[in-house]
């Protein structure tokens, strides 16, 4: 009993993965799970070149301070305030330091949306190419098929269809169409033999009782004593007495 139950619950499990592995619902799958990537890889670029566009103006700011800081810086010394020249001077190193600090960052952030870039052109590329074999593939398995639809209904005429009980029929009326004109041929041949043989010993009878009465005729035969008065010639006239 339990192998039994084990059994069934195999093919039931079977017959759910032999559906869920259809193949053209996985390809559909797989084309739109490629589908669904291209937005979240649109929106990591974005992000990397968010960050360059960042980078980049605070790259122009500390361009700005570090040309600010140095027109102050000789202003400074030519108004003979170098105190002043210093401090400027220190601001202008340290916003040096930022914008060469920048300037690395954002050398390198460019080189990562560079190869975002690349790495989506590639995945498109990839993408296109794979959604084309998959529609393909469908295509090829949807014709497929149709074709296995209309070989199993193909089958199913050739082996059970209307050719079997087709002929089949056609045997079984022509056995009871011999069956039914032996029997006719021999009712209808005892009724006709019976006939002919009534209508032969007629004949037969009516010849003797001519060839009697020619005997009778011609002297050959006395008539005799039961039909010498009811028998007649042959023209209709009773024969004559002889004295």
């Amino acid at each position: 009993m339990w192998q039994r139950l084990t059994r069934m619950i195999r093919s039931f499990i079977g017959f759910f993965i032999s559906v869920a592995e259809d193949p053209e619902m996985i390809l559909q799958q797989n084309i739109r799970d490629m589908n669904d990537q291209v937005p979240r890889m649109n929106e990591s670029i974005a992000m990397v070149k968010a960050n360059v566009t960042l980078l980049e103006r605070e790259e122009a700011k500390y361009q700005t301070d570090v040309a600010n800081l140095t027109a102050k810086v000789k202003a400074a010394i030519q108004g003979n305030r170098e105190d002043i020249a210093a401090s400027y001077a220190a601001q202008l190193q340290t916003t040096k330091a930022a914008l060469a600090r920048t300037q690395g960052q954002l050398t390198t952030a460019r080189l990562a949306f560079d190869k975002a870039m690349a790495v989506k052109k590639a995945f498109m590329a990839e993408k296109d190419r794979k959604t084309q074999e998959a529609l393909s593939a469908i295509a090829e398995y949807r014709r497929a098929q149709w074709q296995k639809k209309v070989a199993d209904t193909m089958e199913q005429f050739n082996v059970a269809g209307i050719s079997q009980t087709h002929d089949e029929m056609l045997r079984k009326i022509e056995e009871q169409t011999a069956v039914n004109e032996a029997r006719m041929d021999m009712a209808l041949g005892n009724v006709d033999q019976q006939k002919m043989k009534i209508e032969e010993d007629a004949q037969k009878m009516q010849a003797e009782e001519l060839v009697k009465q020619f005997k009778i005729e011609m002297g050959l035969s006395a008539p005799s004593a039961a039909g010498s008065t009811a028998e007649k010639t042959i023209g209709g006239k009773e024969p004559q007495k002889t004295s």
